[in-house]
């Protein structure tokens, strides 16, 4: 089942339309609303994310002593059987639901806690208020920081072909759906 706001995005760009008005419809649809990154750049969450991009996006906070270090390492036995794809088309992108406290040098030290410090792979904090955004457009939002879903998403995003990864998926399975969303640039 896909989230409401991903369903929205998918009808949007299921119309015909031109490569530019598709572009403009996605920058739209997920925003391009300022982030910063683990190293403190500011990045425009369409532009300098996701556009070109093949992403798998999770949601963590640092705090976190239960999910969240377990779905990174999951990811991180996905970025090493993806070597040499990373970072051109396929990105990793870490969202923050606890920007209070996830700070740039909370997600930098998160990121090398748990090998996740590569290239490719984006860790965002920001104002509350953007994020709340991006995760709502997202699907993924909820109240309690505690209580949020550790299902991943994972799209190519000039083919607006998105899936779900579910947390109980194991990094072969998580390997092969993205690598069928890469193969997505080669089809088009």
């Amino acid at each position: 089942m896909i989230a409401a706001g991903m369903i929205f995005w998918l009808a949007l760009m299921a119309g015909p339309a031109t490569a530019e008005s598709e572009e403009e419809r996605a920058r739209h649809y997920f925003t391009n609303l300022e982030l910063i990154n683990q190293d403190g750049d500011t990045v425009r969450f369409f532009d300098d994310v996701l556009k070109d991009k093949v992403v798998v996006i999770n949601f963590i906070f640092t705090n976190c002593e239960g999910a969240c270090p377990l779905i990174t390492q999951k990811l991180t036995l996905v970025r090493d059987r993806m070597e040499g794809q990373i970072g051109d088309p396929l990105r990793f992108v870490s969202l923050s639901l606890d920007p209070a406290r996830d700070t740039p040098a909370a997600l930098k030290k998160f990121a090398k806690t748990h090998h996740a410090n590569h290239d490719g792979w984006i860790f965002l904090t920001g104002k509350p208020e953007n994020l709340d955004y991006i995760i709502k457009r997202l699907g993924q939002f909820t109240d309690d920081v505690e209580a949020h879903s550790t299902m991943m998403l994972a799209g190519n995003v000039s083919a607006a072909h998105w899936m779900k990864i579910l947390p109980h998926e194991q990094p072969p399975a998580i390997a092969e759906k993205l690598q069928l969303l890469i193969g997505d640039n080669e089809s088009s």
